[in-house]
């Protein structure tokens, strides 16, 4: 049968004193005591860094009205449709914002970028040119 044996701080204290200090062990006298941190002016907790803010931000939900109904949506996804809408009216660069951030997701591409080659901006101002025509058909049948 084993023995248990009931160790008491005193033997605890004095096999912390026999090992004593160097590498790795400061003195006891300098190490931390329970519930001191080793940087007390340190970080407080719960403190928010940039990207926590941000996306807080981008995902609170706001009303928006669309077609005479109230819809709640994210404020990133009411900045996209502002986007999208600027786009329709003809605005190149909201157009190609978009075209970029959408590139950006099929690829798996993070950051997408803003300068757009020959082509793509001719194709954008072709899209541009005929969206306006039909803009300007329809307010001329009105």
């Amino acid at each position: 049968m084993r023995k248990t044996h009931n160790r008491s701080s005193a033997s605890r204290a004095r096999r912390r004193a026999a090992r004593g200090a160097g590498y790795g062990r400061p003195p006891e006298a300098n190490q931390f005591q329970p519930g001191q941190s080793g940087n007390p002016r340190g970080r407080p907790k719960g403190a928010k860094n940039e990207a926590t803010i941000l996306r807080a931000l981008l995902n609170r939900k706001v009303d928006l009205r669309e077609g005479g109904k109230i819809r709640r949506v994210s404020v990133l996804e009411a900045i996209l449709l502002r986007f999208a809408e600027d786009a329709l009216k003809g605005n190149t660069k909201s157009a190609a914002f978009l075209f970029n951030r959408y590139a950006g997701t099929e690829v798996g591409d993070a950051a997408p970028t803003d300068d757009l080659s020959a082509n793509d901006r001719e194709v954008l101002d072709a899209f541009v040119r005929r969206y306006q025509a039909q803009l300007s058909q329809k307010e001329e049948k009105r």
